[in-house]
């Protein structure tokens, strides 16, 4: 039995109802999760287990042959009993902005340079991207920074959805990636589309809509080798 992912098709379910299916060592697995393992760059998710009168933090996630595993740092419910799962909101609302502002990045980028991306890495303050990108003077960076801005006020709607593997593949530059992390085995895509500004393959959460976001600031750059350069931001609030 697999792990349900509720994140997959509600990023901003807060509160869950699930099954204990399995259990090792300090970990359980739920028949159902809308905390985020990790993954993409997108930092895992925060939160509590709670079940009868007890309750436990979630210490570290992870996802294995289809399940998702819950450390906890406290007691273990048992197998077979049912459980309320409670996010860190404000955490993973931020990660959502951030992951979405990347994307903003990754397609105006793509756009306007042509540019792959080689790295990146979101935090709780801040977020990186790498480019294979040889010009990053500071009227690119500035001209990165405006219109980022621009697509975010712009209140453009973003859509999730997936697609068979093959008919996904027929999309020119799917993968903005240079390196395809697909897994070979993955016969759905998911799909995260940026109205008119991007659209590619994602399994992490996003916002619904660009303005939520609000802004984002270049917090500074990094020349990581000839045509490798590092973007790094911070939101707006």
């Amino acid at each position: 039995m697999n792990t349900d992912l509720l994140y997959h098709t509600d990023s901003y379910t807060r509160n869950f109802n699930a099954r204990v299916i399995t259990q090792q060592a300090q970990m359980v697995a739920l028949d159902r999760t809308a905390f985020y393992p990790g993954g993409g760059g997108q930092m895992a998710d925060r939160g509590l287990l709670r079940w009868q009168d007890q309750e436990s933090t979630v210490k570290l996630l992870h996802k294995e042959d289809g399940l998702v595993w819950h450390e906890l740092d406290g007691p273990l419910p048992p197998v077979g009993a049912e459980v309320e799962g409670v996010l860190d909101w404000e955490f993973r609302y931020r990660m959502m902005r951030t992951h979405t502002a990347l994307h903003i990045l990754c397609g105006l980028i793509f756009r306007n340079y042509g540019a792959q991306v080689t790295g990146g890495q979101m935090y709780p303050d801040r977020a990186r991207m790498d480019f294979a990108l040889e010009q990053f003077d500071q009227g690119t960076v500035q001209a990165i920074e405006e219109s980022a801005n621009a697509a975010i006020q712009a209140a453009l709607p973003i859509k999730v959805y997936v697609l068979p593997r093959e008919e996904a593949f027929q999309i020119p530059d799917l993968i903005r990636t240079k390196i395809n992390l697909l897994p070979p085995d993955i016969a759905v895509v998911r799909i995260v589309e940026i109205v008119g500004l991007d659209l590619q393959a994602d399994g992490g959460t996003h916002v619904h809509n660009t303005s939520e976001v609000k802004g984002i600031k270049v917090l500074k750059t990094e020349n990581k080798g000839k045509i490798n350069k590092r973007l790094e931001i911070g939101l707006v609030d």
